[in-house]
């Protein structure tokens, strides 16, 4: 079996510096072998392929390289007679015996022939593992999990390593959903970004990035970390795609395709799909009222019936401008457009003292929903040379506009709803890297973020428009701007094996929050600092340790600010907290990583230390429905919490046919803090928060070739239970299945999954409050099966493009300098 090419290229730099450090000065001159290696049918370039030469009078006088993107290749060598052999994985290998090298060579083109008895063995060995492991972060690819074939961006997410999807939609990061979510390095333009991720087909998605502690080159946002959405972009020469079309059980329906033709100078891509979701969840709230002593008053059980169904388009266009071998402007326009409805109906059962049954109602809330998002992005590149010094702008300009409009229909009780948002965001972005010296490296850069969001919310009782109660309808005026710039250094020590790279980026953030119907107009001005630091120890060649350092922070955005009211159920209902102040956090992380030939271990000990930190609590409203307390959950800020965790990741493949990864996270919650408000009665609360709490998170994924090439992937997940300072958050236990089956000479793939094997994933709760104890679980999708076809045309199962050699510390910032 061919060695992998990584190796090969090491071996050949190693064994040239010593075979020529041998020699004499006066043979030390050098010349140039040049060329270029095609494809021999289609003539494509062929990026990694490896050049060697070998001296014939002085064998251990080796030279060597690697082809670069266009399939050019040049090698340093001294005058002499060479055995010069060039390879690529799968393809047969082109020796040139005796060729006679006394100054600058030029092999011309060379044609390479795929070689049909490797091609099986080569497939094998050259798919990337579905997760790879990195010293700063986890890239999870996402070509290579069957499990969200034919999913969307929310299952893709809820597969990713320290990440978890609860039943909601709403994504979290070891434990915690102060993150920061990018898309091709942007931040999500989405008002409700949750819906927004489960409205993008997993299919448009080339990879997910989770990076826990970002260097000052990112934004600063995201208390707890960033996940990077990267998009599908195609490379490879001439006209290629893929086409998937896919259905499931509850009805579900999608087809979409990826392409690109590429030229000499233009790459074009684009990506379309249209998508019908139908969502069947469910869940219940039982609740057992207080008298003041503390006795039981009554009981009120509540069970929750959904169906939401969702018709989304998406296209995304764009085109890739070599101006000159070293300049690249890309341009792409993204537009989504989306509509749905949603059917919640809830049955009350109402109980005294004895636990006799009293009476009954029920309440059907029916929504309509409409969104429609378009965003221009344009990048431009200047690379100054091959090293790494260039010069990068971004551009972004999106709108978003969101519409629902429901009707409350109930026994008691009639009313209609109405949710008007309208977003507008601009970015700009400019990055600067100069390498220098010996491993060293500078980084400067600045960023604009300009966002408005408009927001109308009604609630009425009448045909007249009269409102239930003054706090269920508002409008919202949201402005920021923020402003930001950085500057990063980072080397290598000379003669040691450490490197380090030293931050610094300052935010002047400007926020106008104003409540129209209630003339409360409020202004957040402040600015800050947010150094970071990272020192790495490379132990040997195949394990190192690192120590970092970053302050983050977290402004409340999306339904933590909205005040919208979840107004489905009258006595337990939702809103956002428009006077939520952003939290900051200091982040420590100490982690080790050591490599093996089948098994890759990466661990983290992290302490993460935040004030004003955001919660979700539940709060007496002091409003009663027949004589039932309306209970308000709410996200609040609170004083303090510190959080300290172990977190280790393990890739193990025991053999060429089966892959496992796993994943554990195990943290501790401290939290402090006191809240006061007041109620609708005007009658002044507190409450104490404090709380300490222990936690875990598991993961385990298993993909196995079964004969006649199937494979089968299965992932279990759960999340230990936690305690809240109101009660507990129970268990919760996942299962995933799928099968694949390549046809038609790989060139189609089909595939079939199951969500939620045992139909487990839901979320459980228990609240105690002085006149309330309540019990709760939700289920926002039940159990579903999907089945899907793939398509390729022109591109096989596993990209060439992908076969690249791994620099696992040099592709993103943050990372150390190499």
């Amino acid at each position: 079996m061919k060695k992998n090419q990584l190796v090969i290229m090491l071996a050949f730099l190693f064994t040239s510096m010593l075979s020529f450090a041998q020699q004499p000065d006066t043979q030390r001159i050098k010349v140039k072998v040049t060329g270029k290696v095609v494809e021999k049918i289609s003539n494509q370039p062929l990026e990694y392929a490896t050049i060697t030469l070998i001296n014939a009078r002085n064998p251990k006088a080796i030279a060597g390289g690697i082809t670069n993107n266009k399939g050019e290749f040049s090698v340093d060598a001294v005058p002499g007679v060479y055995d010069i052999k060039i390879e690529f994985i799968s393809f047969k290998v082109v020796e040139i015996k005796q060729k006679k090298i006394t100054e600058n060579t030029d092999l011309g083109l060379v044609g390479l022939s795929e070689d049909a008895n490797q091609l099986n063995e080569v497939v094998v060995r050259a798919e990337k593992s579905t997760v790879e492991i990195k010293l700063d972060k986890k890239v999870y690819n996402v070509g290579q999990d069957m499990i969200v074939k034919g999913g969307t961006v929310s299952d893709v997410l809820d597969n990713v390593p320290s990440v978890s999807v609860d039943t909601e939609g709403n994504v979290s990061l070891r434990g915690s959903d102060n993150i920061r979510i990018l898309i091709d390095g942007r931040p999500s333009n989405a008002i409700n970004v949750a819906e927004a991720l489960r409205q993008i087909p997993a299919d448009a998605i080339d990879k997910v990035e989770v990076i826990t502690n970002p260097s000052a080159r990112y934004d600063a946002e995201g208390g707890s970390g960033l996940i990077n959405i990267i998009l599908k972009k195609g490379k490879n020469q001439g006209f290629n795609g893929t086409f998937i079309a896919s259905t499931g059980i509850p009805e579900t329906y999608g087809i979409s395709a990826n392409a690109n033709y590429k030229t000499k100078k233009v790459n074009y891509f684009t990506t379309a799909g249209y998508s019908y979701r139908t969502n069947e969840g469910g869940g219940l709230t039982n609740s057992e009222y207080l008298n003041p002593d503390g006795s039981i008053k009554s009981y009120l059980d509540e069970k929750r019936d959904t169906k939401r169904l969702r018709k989304g388009f998406n296209a995304r266009v764009g085109a890739e401008w070599e101006i000159t071998p070293t300049t690249f402007w890309t341009n792409a326009i993204n537009y989504q457009k989306n509509s749905g409805e949603d059917k919640d109906l809830i049955n009350y059962n109402n109980f005294d003292v004895n636990h006799d049954f009293t009476g009954s109602s029920y309440r059907l809330s029916n929504t309509n929903t409409a969104s429609d998002n378009v965003e221009f992005t344009s990048n431009l590149v200047k690379n100054f040379n091959d090293k790494g010094h260039k010069f990068t702008a971004d551009v972004s300009i999106s709108k978003n506009n969101d519409d629902s409009n429901g009707v409350i229909t109930g026994s008691p009780n009639f009313n209609t709803t109405l949710n008007n948002q309208v977003q507008k965001q601009f970015q700009i972005q400019a990055d600067y890297v100069l390498p220098f010296g010996e491993g060293s490296q500078f980084e400067a850069g600045y960023k604009g973020n300009f966002n408005d969001l408009d927001n109308v919310y009604n609630v009425n009782t009448d045909d007249q428009g009269n409102p239930i109660q003054s706090f269920l309808s508002n409008t919202l005026v949201y402005k920021e701007n923020i402003n930001a710039l950085y500057t990063q250094f980072g080397a290598k020590i000379k003669e040691t094996k450490f490197s380090y790279l030293l931050g610094l980026r300052w935010e002047d953030s400007n926020i106008d929050v104003n409540l129209l119907d209630t003339n409360n107009f409020n202004n957040k001005k402040y600015n800050n600092l947010f150094p970071s630091a990272f020192l790495n120890y490379e132990i040997s060649d195949n394990s190192s340790l690192s120590l970092s350092y970053s302050k983050r922070i977290s402004r409340p955005r999306g339904r933590f600010m909205n005040p919208a009211t979840n107004y489905a159920s009258n006595i337990n209902i939702f809103r956002g907290n428009p006077d939520l102040n952003p939290s900051l956090t200091d982040k420590y992380d100490v982690g080790y990583i050591k490599r093996w030939d089948k098994v890759t271990f990466n661990t983290s000990l992290y302490f993460e230390n935040t004030t004003d930190v955001f919660t979700f609590v539940r709060l007496q409203t002091g409003d009663n429905v027949d004589g039932i307390p309306v209970i308000l959950s709410t996200p609040i800020n609170l004083g303090r919490e510190q959080k300290i965790g172990y977190e280790f990741t393990v890739n193990y493949t025991p053999f060429k046919w089966w892959k496992l990864n796993t994943n554990f996270n195990l943290y501790n919650l401290n939290t402090t803090g006191d809240y006061t408000y007041s109620d609708a009665n005007n009658l002044v609360i507190t409450e104490n928060f404090d709380n300490q709490a222990t936690s875990w998170f598991a993961r385990i994924s298993s993909k196995i070739t079964l004969p006649y090439k199937i494979d089968w992937q299965t992932t279990a997940m759960y999340n230990g239970a936690q305690k809240t300072a109101q009660g507990k958050n129970l268990g919760q236990f996942g299962a995933n299945l799928a099968f694949s089956k390549d046809v038609m000479k790989d060139k189609g793939t089909i595939a079939f999954n199951v969500s939620d094997v045992f139909n487990s994933r839901i979320m459980k709760t228990e609240t105690h409050l002085d006149n309330v104890n309540s019990y709760s679980e939700m289920q926002f999708r039940k159990r579903q099966f999907n089945l899907s076809f793939t398509y390729r045309i022109n591109k096989k199962k596993t990209d060439r493009e992908k076969q690249a050699p791994k620099n696992e510390n040099n592709d993103g910032g943050g990372e150390f300098p190499g």
